[in-house]
């Protein structure tokens, strides 16, 4: 069985059979878009963008901690009155959706920029669960891994 196919069987079961048979299927885009909006308002210290895109639950495991609610937005935000410019992005996006939850999993090729050391390239592992609230997608947990070097 793949990862992607154990992940969908481990979400469907953790949902009552009447209330899958009455999920709508659901396009996967916007829950990769919902990343990619984190992203912008982290580059560009919008608090209020932030917490759009997540629950009043979130939590974040980076960098070898865990942040809760603002947290992470805060840290994003030091590293900027440091001199230090982040690139994200979001590649090769794999989502799962069943009903009003998603899980994705995405490498995210960057950069770090500093005025001493220039801009240095950095690749992380990432993955997120994510709510539908009704209205959008939002994070409810995120999880950032840098990737090991190629040689």
């Amino acid at each position: 069985m793949t990862f992607k196919a154990l992940t969908a069987a481990v979400l469907l079961s953790l949902a009552p059979a009447a209330a899958l048979a009455a999920c709508p299927p659901q396009d996967a885009a916007p829950v990769a878009g919902t990343l990619r909006e984190m992203y912008a308002a982290l580059s560009a210290d919008d608090a209020a963008g932030f917490q759009g895109v997540v629950t009043p639950d979130f939590y974040s495991y980076d960098a070898g901690k865990r942040f809760d609610g603002m947290a992470l937005f805060e840290l994003v935000k030091k590293a900027h009155a440091d001199g230090k410019t982040l690139v994200w992005t979001v590649q090769e996006p794999a989502t799962t959706v069943a009903c009003d939850l998603a899980w994705i999993t995405y490498v995210n090729t960057g950069s770090a920029t500093t005025a001493k050391d220039g801009t240095k390239p950095i690749t992380w592992l990432e993955s997120a669960v994510l709510n539908h609230d009704g209205t959008r997608w939002r994070i409810r947990f995120f999880h950032s891994t840098r990737a090991a070097p190629t040689p």
